[in-house]
């Protein structure tokens, strides 16, 4: 199972894919976390201590490498280099173990537009590809706002792309933008989580906005979350058990 989780910045889309692959190596799975966002939140999440972040590869901070699958120099452009670059053995090789969920951090391009063709982006979209297409994990694919690291290639493999939305206008606008995005690709299986729930207001507000998709999970608001990242600590951890049965659930309807 490969899902792909997205929504407007801020939405608590890190939380809830560490929530999701933590829950689902506890159930013994093969895991392999991806975090795609370049502003990588994810290790946070996971509850990795914060000294052993600094110790994480960044794929895209990793001149050599880079270098050595493309054929072509970092940050010089107008060079001829590989656009399909073998990637195969890189998550094994660089992900970072914890707590039986493999995570591989992508980062960013530093210049040039994340839609660049340049050495760096090819080697992060041909894993993303990689992961997608060919690895045996379950895959949780942390993703930037939106559906830029999947082409029509990539978007084939994947099982389920999530939105996460909030009760808010700006996220509901970048739910159908995305929802849009992801139909012109061919990527039609969507589900969508509602995070940051207050009220039954909230509740009716985003079960009217997504109507057209399965709405897989309501998630309250809860100040555990923020505890558990003011602390270090990882999305699951010390959740009361209304929210552990809740992430149960929606792991089993993604899965």
């Amino acid at each position: 199972m490969k899902i792909a989780v997205t929504g407007k910045g801020g939405v608590g889309k890190s939380t809830i894919t560490a929530a999701l692959a933590l829950l689902a190596a506890r159930q013994g799975k093969k895991v392999l976390a991806i975090d795609a966002d370049p502003d990588a939140n994810l290790a946070s999440a996971l509850g990795v201590p914060r000294a052993d972040q600094k110790t994480i590869v960044t794929i895209a901070d990793h001149k050599r490498l880079i270098e050595e699958r493309t054929g072509a120099k970092v940050q010089q452009y107008g060079q001829i280099f590989k656009l399909n670059p073998e990637v195969s053995d890189i998550a094994d090789t660089y992900a970072y173990h914890h707590r039986g969920v493999a995570l591989l951090v992508l980062g960013a391009v530093q210049g040039g537009g994340t839609g660049c063709a340049c050495p760096e982006n090819v080697l992060l979209r041909a894993l993303v590809q990689d992961a997608v297409l060919r690895r045996d994990e379950v895959l949780f694919l942390d993703m930037e706002p939106g559906i830029e690291h999947l082409g029509r290639a990539t978007a084939r493999g994947v099982t389920t792309l999530v939105i996460v939305v909030e009760p808010g206008q700006r996220s509901i606008e970048s739910y159908r933008r995305i929802a849009g995005m992801a139909g012109e690709i061919g990527l039609v299986n969507i589900a969508v989580i509602g995070n940051k729930v207050t009220s039954p207001e909230d509740e009716a507000m985003i079960i009217s906005a997504v109507e057209h998709e399965p709405l897989v999970g309501l998630i309250p608001y809860s100040e555990r979350f923020r505890a558990n990242d003011r602390d270090g600590r990882s999305a699951l951890d010390d959740l009361d058990e209304e929210l552990c049965v809740l992430f149960a659930d929606i792991l089993t309807s993604l899965l």
